[in-house]
């Protein structure tokens, strides 16, 4: 009898969703350069028959991530921000989401300047207070769409206690599981009806490929969004699925080292003279440092804070970091550092940022698994020159 429904999730990363090539018996699935399958006869093939409705590697990196966030069914995109824009075809016209405040700018930008052309509609509120959700609820809300923790802020949603509202009120319940990765935040098992990644951050690890995903355990959401997978077209090629898929076979041992690694920075920086505030959810100062602890099992790689001197001073320390690298994106095995409200959040209104608390002096860190020791020796150089360029 098969012991892989027991199997760790460590082991998962590395074996589910795959065997070995059934023709050579290559470990390692073959990336299927093709776009269409022969068929025995009209309508009688191996189960595929076109590379838009499924390609083997992208059934298997499908699988494998499917099987790591605890869902029944996964489907691979191009990119996260394609995951997003499929998932908002379930709604028509005239319906209307509750979001987050505090999302990542390119799905803001989605949703404000492109869904809402069509008519759709959005209140972004803090659903770090789970009763802000029912005072924002319409006659015509269809679902709620979450980050947790947010981007940049690193707000927690309590995403339990959100679900449960969402059953009574008969709402679907979205998270974006990013920032954490299924090694450390299960949305599906807290409630949640569809999981989504941006499978080009720590999924795939090494910042050599963009895509997305989306994972549910329900079969009528499963048939609705792979229809829909197939109709609009926004598929991951299979290079970039056998990319993804070999990043996820170090997923686990990768997010124990940017956990360990960030945690430390985190630390070092909430001590240090030269920055204003730090916001991590390991951090006993974080206000929901208790429900981080409660809902995940680490605290992720990325951490945000203040430095002191505002925008000169972001300038000068982004500017003379030599590990951190001044780029967008995150959760590549390298550490980068992202100004957002130059950067990735740039979308969103100066007013809104600033209400959000998304200030010139913010600086988020993808903490990397470089030697922790490096990490902090680069940040010490940088903030010293920050302070004596702002002095």
């Amino acid at each position: 009898m098969s012991n892989r429904a027991n199997w760790h999730q460590d082991t998962r990363a590395i074996h589910a969703g795959q065997s070995p090539d059934p023709t050579t018996g290559a470990i390692m699935t073959p990336v299927y350069l093709t776009s269409t399958y022969v068929q025995k006869s009209p309508g009688e093939h191996t189960g595929y028959e076109y590379s838009r409705t499924g390609n083997p590697t992208r059934t298997a990196m499908e699988g494998c991530l499917a099987s790591l966030e605890g869902a029944d069914h996964g489907l691979g995109f191009a990119s996260g921000c394609a995951a997003a824009s499929t998932v908002m075809h379930l709604f028509k016209a005239g319906d209307h989401l509750v979001c987050g405040d505090d999302l990542y700018g390119g799905t803001f930008r989605l949703f404000d300047a492109v869904w809402a052309r069509h008519d759709m509609a959005y209140s972004f509120v803090d659903l770090s207070d789970g009763q802000k959700l029912r005072e924002a609820v319409q006659e015509n809300t269809r679902a709620v769409w979450v980050e947790s923790p947010s981007n940049p802020l690193l707000k927690l949603a309590d995403i339990r206690g959100l679900a449960q509202v969402c059953r009574e009120l008969g709402l679907l319940l979205i998270v974006d599981n990013t920032f954490m990765s299924p090694c450390f935040q299960k949305p599906l098992e807290l409630g949640a009806d569809i999981v989504l990644h941006s499978t080009t951050k720590y999924i795939g690890g090494h910042s050599d490929v963009v895509g997305g995903f989306l994972g549910t355990s329900d079969d009528t959401l499963h048939e609705q969004l792979r229809y829909l997978q197939n109709a609009v077209g926004s598929i991951p090629g299979p290079l970039d699925c056998f990319l993804t898929l070999r990043g996820m076979k170090t997923l686990p041992i990768r997010m124990e080292r940017h956990d360990t690694n960030a945690m430390a920075v985190a630390r070092f920086l909430e001590g240090h003279a030269g920055v204003e505030r730090v916001l991590y959810p390991g951090l006993e100062s974080h206000p929901q440092h208790a429900l981080a602890q409660e809902q995940a099992s680490g605290f992720g790689g990325i951490v945000t804070f203040i430095i002191r001197g505002g925008l000169p001073g972001a300038r000068a320390f982004m500017e003379n970091t030599e590990v951190f690298a001044c780029a967008e994106s995150l959760g590549g095995v390298e550490s980068l550092a992202d100004h957002p409200a130059i950067m990735t959040h740039a979308a969103i209104p100066v007013a809104q940022r600033e209400k959000l608390g998304i200030v010139d002096g913010l600086i988020r860190l993808s903490v990397g698994i470089e030697h922790v020791d490096d990490l902090l020796a680069d940040l010490e150089s940088a903030l010293e020159t920050a302070r004596a360029a702002t002095a």
